[in-house]
């Protein structure tokens, strides 16, 4: 139950005192092949019926935050907004950067979004692989320039799905992204489904509370 989450989360940052924005994920044209998921190719847009009866519920709940998967052009980010205020709702407008296509227009992109998450695992399906680190640095890039928020996602801690340490490259990847500037970086399978969540979130922070001691001495751009 969806809702309950939602109260049981606010319940506890409330009681812990800490901030803690409810991001509702859009998953846009979407398609299952085996254990990935991937976008349509067939799509025309990126806002799906789907998509439209989740923002129902997400406004109701008044999440802090919309974002779309799959965002491709300024019109998407039109879109998005024009329907967050359709339904009379405060929530601000994320882009989700997971294919070339928003890479293409980032700049664009990053003026017309309220905040940006970076959806590396989707990305690198669509570009080289190789080019996945350079592409996180001009979005962040783009992020700090225009004073956009901007959050780093996926696979961050994945060895943690199943084990309670980290590998020594998973530490790095969170450290590199602290020190490329971003404002948060999240974990998602980790803490769903994983054996160690709270381990794995000890972690998180333990990484980059330290890299922020760093994140001014290390010029990565």
């Amino acid at each position: 139950n969806h809702a309950l989450l939602i109260r049981n989360i606010r319940a506890a940052a409330q009681k812990t005192g800490k901030i803690v924005p409810i991001i509702q994920d859009l998953s846009g044209p979407r398609v299952q092949t085996g254990g990935t998921h991937h976008l349509d190719p067939k799509a025309t847009q990126v806002i799906t019926e789907k998509d439209l009866r989740d923002l129902d519920f997400g406004i109701q709940q008044n999440v802090e935050y919309v974002c779309q998967s799959y965002i491709g052009s300024v019109s998407d980010m039109q879109q998005l907004r024009a329907e967050i205020e359709k339904r009379n709702g405060n929530a601000k407008a994320m882009a989700k950067v997971e294919r070339k296509a928003a890479l293409d227009n980032i700049r664009d992109i990053v003026a017309a979004a309220d905040a940006v998450m970076l959806g590396r695992g989707d990305l690198g399906q669509d570009i080289p692989v190789e080019q996945v680190p350079f592409a996180e640095a001009l979005v962040v890039h783009e992020c700090k320039e225009a004073k956009k928020p901007v959050i780093v996602a996926t696979q961050l801690l994945e060895s943690m799905m199943e084990n309670p340490q980290p590998t020594r490259a998973e530490v790095t990847d969170i450290a590199y992204a602290i020190i490329l500037g971003a404002d948060a970086v999240m974990l998602s399978g980790e803490t769903a489904t994983g054996k160690y969540p709270v381990e794995a979130v000890t972690i998180m922070e333990k990484v980059a509370t330290e890299a922020e001691k760093y994140e001014r001495d290390v010029n990565l751009l």
